[in-house]
């Protein structure tokens, strides 16, 4: 394996880094139902791919990742399960936060994160807190995010800016929008990468990822590591990006 990887690193174009990589993780339920396991075992087993993609992209220079924590939607599923993913998420914060440290990351979220507990939000700051001096890569959790809601959280904004007399109508444009977004201050990813086979973007990142390179894998979250990161990096650097443009 470790041959196989410096093959890898050996094909990166250094000087063709994606700036920022956004993912969909996608397949932990079908991960445990595979192996007859319940669907938060798969949950708890994609910590571990995280682990390694977070790692995988400090290494390689990516500035910005972000990952699809937890949707707007997900408040949908059983009970059990999302009080099991919420606790999983504290669970991890708190542990993952001296290594952040010691990787120089640094930890932001995105989304109504005022939707969480008060519990569970104390945990995220004080993560954020704790990281915002690094200068390494910064790590973006998705949580409660939707990209309608946040269009819809973006237009109110604006909407009140106008009515205020702050905003005129004429000065709306694409960088005024998206200074209103979750994510402004962030780059647009250059790269959404998607695992488990599906071919949709799941209301993430809908504005931001306008000209975003695609990559989907069939592999599964908690199979999808080190090598597969770089892989898609590789994939990525074989091709034009136009922007529309001949």
């Amino acid at each position: 394996m470790t041959v196989k990887i410096d093959n890898l690193l050996s094909k990166i174009n250094s000087k063709h880094i994606p700036m920022h990589i956004a993912i969909i993780m996608d397949g932990n339920g079908r991960w445990a139902k595979k192996r007859n396991l319940p669907r938060t075992a798969g949950h708890e087993a994609g910590v571990e791919a995280v682990r390694e993609v977070v790692n995988a992209a400090a290494e390689v220079g990516i500035k910005y990742l972000t990952l699809y924590t937890f949707s707007v939607e997900n408040w949908k599923r059983p009970h059990e399960e999302v009080a099991a993913l919420m606790r999983l998420l504290t669970k991890t914060t708190k542990r993952e936060i001296d290594e952040l440290n010691k990787n120089n990351v640094k930890l932001i979220t995105t989304g109504r994160i005022d939707g969480l507990s008060y519990a569970r939000r104390k945990v995220l700051d004080l993560a954020v807190k704790k990281t915002k001096k690094n200068t390494g890569l910064v790590l973006n959790l998705a949580l409660n995010y939707g990209g309608r809601t946040e269009i819809i959280d973006a237009v109110k904004a604006i909407a009140l800016g106008v009515k205020g007399g702050h905003i005129h109508p004429g000065e709306i444009n694409e960088a005024l929008f998206s200074n209103y977004l979750y994510t402004t201050g962030l780059p647009d990813p250059d790269l959404l990468v998607r695992t488990s086979g599906e071919m949709r973007i799941s209301n993430f990142l809908l504005w931001q990822t306008s000209y975003t390179e695609m990559y989907i894998t069939k592999v599964l979250w908690p199979d999808f590591g080190r090598k597969d990161f770089l892989e898609a990096i590789i994939e990525f650097q074989s091709r034009e990006r136009r922007f529309g443009k001949v």
